[in-house]
């Protein structure tokens, strides 16, 4: 008998855990509109594993939406504003590449401005290939159910003028998210575009570095991201207004290498760079200080690391604004291109002794 109640109260308890953790998942829902599965599984301590079996089991309750990396809410269920307020309804599609890391944010403030201007976000997770875009844009516009789309390709390569002609084509207006194509095309409709400016972040961080005392700053870049580019632009446009050499890109970064500062992208790789200066004796900041680009989880480094923030919600918030005056005004509007210039938050790793003191 004692077995047997210990093993239904453990039961219970299992039970309890489960609908607690589903709560939790469709509060966050609501509020942000997607969650991640590593944020859930962080926040609630528990492994990812588990909150995957969460959101299939509310997924196959109608409750949420499944995307690579997280969840959404089902289209049905997403709050919108009283109708009296609105001053049109419009279903916009979104396709981004992942729900992981940096996409979240984005997410959350094109949902954010969807509810106030009675805007349905219709959002689908793709991948890091142009066929798969292809086909989840493909998807949205076949069922024929969005005015415009809100879109983040894959743009690398030879393929990337292609991905914009075929964008071009699309029966419905579509806005680049965190995207920019390479060149005016002569396709009868023009590509929009908002994206945080990169290149602006970077000569934000070379001047904060700069104005704390180096001279000899290098640069870590992660190969492969769509970021990079913009980076060394804005690295080599800061190096040469300051008067610094500007060749240690991708550097060693040793004792006795010369380098005082570096700028890394994105966290994980700061990170790692600030674990590998630990194991080498590198004193981070007094021996070498380190500026990260991103700023999602630099603060959780050990020393917390100086990062620069694109304004990720920002950029959500305008992609959705920017649609909906193009589907009200039409072809009676200029096409426009937004930069969003991200932010310099610091903290102890790029400090000079004379300012921490």
């Amino acid at each position: 008998m004692v077995r047997s109640r210990s093993v239904g109260n453990a039961t219970n308890r299992t039970t309890l855990f489960s609908v607690q953790r589903h709560e939790h998942l469709l509060t966050e829902l609501r509020r942000s509109g997607a969650v991640r599965v590593s944020d859930l599984a962080r926040d609630l301590g528990v492994s990812e594993l588990t909150i995957r079996r969460d959101i299939a089991a509310l997924a196959a309750r109608n409750l949420v939406h499944r995307v690579h990396g997280g969840a959404t809410l089902p289209a049905a269920t997403r709050p919108l504003p009283p109708r009296a307020t609105r001053p049109a309804t419009f279903t916009i599609g979104m396709v981004v590449p992942s729900l992981d890391f940096y996409w979240p944010p984005i997410v959350a403030g094109a949902r954010a401005a969807g509810a106030a201007l009675g805007v349905n976000v219709q959002l689908r997770g793709s991948s890091y290939d142009p066929e798969e875009d292809r086909r989840q844009i493909a998807r949205l516009v076949d069922a024929g159910q969005v005015q415009g789309l809100l879109l983040a390709p894959s743009l690398d390569g030879e393929d990337a003028d292609r991905m914009i002609g075929w964008i071009t084509r699309l029966p419905v207006p579509a806005i680049l998210v965190e995207r920019q194509p390479r060149r005016w095309t002569a396709a009868p409709r023009q590509v929009e575009w908002v994206r945080s400016d990169h290149s602006l972040g970077l000569e934000i961080a070379v001047n904060h570095l700069y104005d704390q005392g180096h001279r000899r700053i290098g640069l870590v870049l992660s190969g492969g991201s769509p970021t990079s580019a913009y980076l060394l632009r804005g690295w080599h446009r800061a190096c040469a207004d300051l008067g610094i050499p500007d060749d240690a890109v991708n550097p060693r970064y040793t004792v006795g290498s010369g380098l005082t500062a570096l700028i890394v992208h994105s966290d994980p790789q700061a990170i790692a760079v600030a674990q590998a200066c630990a194991e080498q004796g590198i004193r981070v900041p007094d021996d070498l200080a380190i500026v990260s680009y991103d700023d999602e989880v630099a603060h959780l480094a050990e020393p917390p690391l100086t990062a620069i923030r694109p304004s990720k919600n920002h950029v959500g918030r305008t992609a959705v604004e920017l649609m909906v005056s193009r589907l009200i005004d039409g072809d009676r509007r200029p096409v426009q291109g937004v930069l969003v210039a991200p932010e310099l938050v610091v903290r102890q790793s790029s400090l000079s002794r004379r300012v921490r003191a």
